[in-house]
């Protein structure tokens, strides 16, 4: 019998760009939730933690990035089961091609202040403040 995995594994990225007044960091809206929040999945296996931050940032946004440092890690407990989120601060490389699709429908760029008041996760919020 396959051992039930008793934690959730997931990764992703406070994707930050320069900007004329200040550094933006990008923001996603998630259709299902209906909330504002850091763009982040779970592991697929065989998958490195960051492997997996990059590739959920690729999926959710659209954007080619890179990592330049570990950011820190959120925890909480969905559905009775504990989730660790690993995130890494990354810089934007090339364009961002974000397409709308069934999870995310919004893509912001917002100055940092103003990213922490959309987001909807008190967590994310000290994150992001944390690595300003």
């Amino acid at each position: 019998m396959e051992k039930e995995k008793v934690i959730i594994e997931a990764a992703g990225g406070l994707i930050w760009r320069d900007s004329t007044n200040n550094k933006e960091l990008a923001v996603i809206h998630r259709t299902k939730h209906n909330d504002w929040t850091l763009p982040k999945g779970k592991l697929k296996p065989g998958e490195t933690w960051k492997e997996a931050a990059l590739r959920e940032v690729y999926e959710e946004t659209g954007c080619k990035v890179e990592i330049e440092n570990f950011a820190g890690c959120i925890c909480y407990i969905p559905a009775n089961i504990p989730k660790v989120v690993l995130y890494w601060n990354m810089k934007q490389i090339g364009e961002c091609n974000f397409q709308p699709n069934n999870e995310v429908d919004q893509l912001q760029w917002l100055e940092w202040s103003r990213a922490i008041s959309l987001l909807n996760y008190n967590d994310e919020r000290e994150l992001v403040k944390k690595n300003i």
